[in-house]
């Protein structure tokens, strides 16, 4: 049996928090690839988040990086991917709506593809096919 996928879900907490519910809870299903851990901080920018993001991501294996409406001004996602990019996480920005216009984080690159959330191009994505 291939061993699961530890994912950290970074999203925009004032906005797209519903999507985070739901994205997680497709870990439950029972062709799930991936075990979802909330790593997720809840509190305002303050003191050593960083370090605790930092910490957090030492035992994850991919960072989804959940895009909505305003991902492009949370800085809390921006700061994330850093992180995830810093430490030589492998991620991926995935699409937190199919009918509203989704936006990267600030320090996504140009190159970084927005994919569609489906259940097969999830564990697709999860698996490193990118």
């Amino acid at each position: 049996m291939v061993a699961k996928k530890r994912v950290f879900i970074s999203f925009d907490y004032d906005n797209d928090e519903g999507a985070k519910i739901m994205l997680a809870g497709q870990a439950k299903l029972p062709d799930s690839p991936f075990d979802f851990k909330d790593a997720s901080i809840k509190e305002h920018l303050t003191g050593d988040w960083k370090e605790k993001v930092k910490r957090r991501l030492d035992n994850i294996d991919v960072v989804v990086v959940l895009c909505g409406e305003k991902t492009h001004t949370a800085a809390g996602v921006a700061a994330e991917l850093e992180i995830a990019k810093e430490k030589g996480k492998e991620y991926f920005l995935l699409a937190a709506y199919s009918n509203k216009t989704c936006t990267k984080p600030k320090s996504a690159a140009s190159s970084d593809k927005l994919y569609k959330w489906t259940w097969d191009n999830l564990k697709t994505l999860i698996g490193g096919r990118r």
